[in-house]
């Protein structure tokens, strides 16, 4: 990507890092080894998002539904998670990328959750982007988790009724803090969000590959960012308004 075309770049990009088991029968892998291989694509592609000036990247690591794969699955997935938050620790010192972690953490073990926590306040004066990983995460366990909060700051008399809004909403919802989702790419060729940050996808441009993600690079990335770059974003405006707006 070339700096002429900062100006259309997503600000935020998140992935479902979908395929690796299909991967792993492609290449008639032992199983598990998908997902091996699937952790090592990260890093290349966080690196560039970092360098062409995303400004968040949020992966989908596992969702609510993953805890009813096989146990084994769910425990190597468990491992490569602490894995991954070991060896990303030193690289989002280099970078200077926040490192974040969105979901539901009750079903996670005590130690898993404490790395997290740990992970989060060493990176969190890191400016330059942020990267949420997405563990025991549902975009409807979400929602309902904000309107649990909501309901209680009303309760507590926090807030009024007649001052929910969507704004209100979107400051509980997880990663209120950062732009909305620009742009969601899905690997492994299927068509679906999945239960992925529905609410924080309501206007983004969506990318599907039949490629799987172990197999996703840096050039299919630029591919789906130049994608991007040309489609109309109108917001329920009409193409004139958005011309107009441009001139």
């Amino acid at each position: 990507m070339t700096t002429s075309e900062d100006q259309h770049l997503p600000q935020h990009v998140a992935i479902i890092m979908d395929g690796n088991n299909r991967f792993a029968k492609k290449h008639q892998m032992q199983k598990g080894a998908g997902h091996h291989k699937g952790k090592t694509v990260l890093d290349p592609i966080v690196e560039h998002c970092k360098k062409i000036g995303i400004r968040a990247l949020t992966v989908f690591a596992f969702s609510s539904e993953n805890w009813n794969r096989p146990q084994f699955e769910v425990d190597l997935l468990m491992a490569l998670l602490e894995e991954t938050i070991h060896e990303q620790l030193p690289r989002m010192e280099k970078f200077n990328i926040a490192l974040r972690f969105i979901g539901d953490r009750s079903r996670l073990s005590p130690k898993l959750r404490d790395l997290m926590a740990y992970a989060e306040q060493k990176t969190a004066s890191f400016t330059s982007m942020t990267l949420t990983i997405a563990i025991s995460y549902g975009g409807m366990w979400d929602i309902t988790h904000a309107a649990q909060q909501i309901a209680q700051a009303a309760v507590n008399q926090e807030i009024k009724i007649d001052q929910i809004d969507a704004n209100l909403f979107g400051r509980y919802i997880s990663l209120g803090d950062l732009p909305p989702v620009d742009l969601l790419i899905r690997t492994g060729g299927d068509y679906r969000l999945s239960n992925f940050l529905l609410w924080q996808t309501a206007y983004a441009e969506l990318y599907f590959t039949q490629t799987l993600w172990p197999e996703f690079t840096v050039e299919e990335l630029d591919h789906a960012l130049a994608i991007f770059a040309g489609r109309e974003r109108r917001f329920g405006k009409t193409s004139e308004q958005i011309q107009q707006e441009k001139n």
